[in-house]
């Protein structure tokens, strides 16, 4: 089962299949007979099995939510919507949700995703430069001033000593900055993720990334689910086999606890800390007037909005900051090897 769903499609192939399938409703068209037409259009795609297969099923079943069960590599959230939809008699809506849901993961996903590719190729620059300056530059300007005679001074040999210590240190930290990052990359695909989790919350900028992109999760996840006819408790429990951030899956589930003892859905949710008191508010007009799917929606939408925020913000901080520690490493460098040799040629 672990080999399946590693083949599994990625957000944006998701959000683009549940668009494709409402499309086919739409134009009243049979499932089974749009199913096999999207099998074929991506017949010679990396996925051209899934497909295949899903059409296969839908033409045996009748049933979509009995064809992506069958077949094993279809998230569990997709397939479960799937049945609501046949069950209810709203497939077209519940896909064009599905559409619009997967579609905002894909964009967190590609933030996250550049938040962190760009520092490292920058950062990784920043160890080949410095390495090429202390491995082969520096020791041919050494070799320069040595016969020049000003190499075995003593504030020569002090200059050349301060530049190349600054340029390991440097090297040292960055390289162990862009170790460690790739590490945790690794340990993240692996049964010490949740180390990995808690180990970042510790650092404040991350925690609050995380807070937000967890917030829009659950709000676009409940939003889902309340518009499709579910019930609050099927709603919750729904909401948290979809969550990846274990922290946040708990403030669900005590939404659950707070519901089973009597409380409404808005205080429920308050007391979590999950969202911020504005979007408490927000939930608490929503649940008065009968519009909390809409409200939610919006909620999903600002959080996506202010994580984004946040990701660029960080990137806006790493990337000048890289760029001024190079400046001052390759400066360093060269300037203690460049004063000596000025010293000595204005004495010319």
């Amino acid at each position: 089962m672990s080999e399946k769903k590693k083949k599994g499609l990625s957000s944006a192939e998701l959000s683009s299949f549940c668009g494709q399938v409402a499309l086919i409703l739409e134009a009243g068209l049979p499932l089974y007979d749009g199913m096999e037409t999207l099998a074929a259009a991506d017949a010679g795609s990396e996925h051209a099995d899934m497909f295949a297969a899903a059409s296969r099923g839908v033409t045996e079943h009748g049933s979509l939510y009995e064809a992506l069960k069958e077949d094993g590599r279809w998230p569990s959230y997709l397939v479960e919507m799937a049945g609501v939809g046949e069950r209810t008699g709203q497939m077209e809506r519940v896909m064009r949700g599905l559409e619009a849901y997967y579609a905002r993961e894909d964009r967190i996903r590609s933030a996250l995703s550049g938040a962190v590719t760009y520092p490292l190729v920058l950062g990784g620059m920043l160890v080949v430069i410095v390495l090429i300056m202390l491995w082969r530059v520096l020791p041919v300007f050494n070799r320069v001033l040595e016969s020049m005679g000003i190499g075995a001074s003593e504030t020569g040999s002090r200059m050349m000593r301060l530049g190349a210590a600054i340029g390991w240190v440097v090297l040292i930290l960055v390289a162990a900055a862009l170790i460690g990052v790739v590490v945790c990359a690794v340990l993240m695909r692996t049964q010490h993720r949740e180390k990995v989790l808690a180990l970042t919350e510790k650092i404040p900028a991350i925690h609050s990334l995380r807070k937000k992109l967890s917030g829009s999760r659950v709000a676009g996840v409940l939003s889902m689910m309340f518009s499709s006819g579910f019930t609050t408790d099927d709603a919750l429990e729904m909401t948290v086999s979809v969550l990846e951030d274990r922290e946040a899956a708990g403030k669900v589930e005590n939404i659950r606890k707070a519901l089973d003892e009597g409380g409404s859905f808005a205080e429920a949710v308050s007391g979590t800390e999950l969202f911020g008191d504005l979007e408490c508010r927000m939930i608490r007009m929503g649940s008065e007037t009968g519009r909390e799917d809409q409200v939610l929606d919006k909620i999903a939408l600002l959080y996506e909005e202010q994580a984004e925020n946040e990701i660029s913000r960080l990137v806006s901080i790493v990337e000048p900051s890289l760029v001024a520690l190079l400046s001052v490493v390759i400066g360093a460098v060269l300037l203690s090897v460049m004063l000596p040799m000025a010293g000595i040629l204005s004495s010319l």
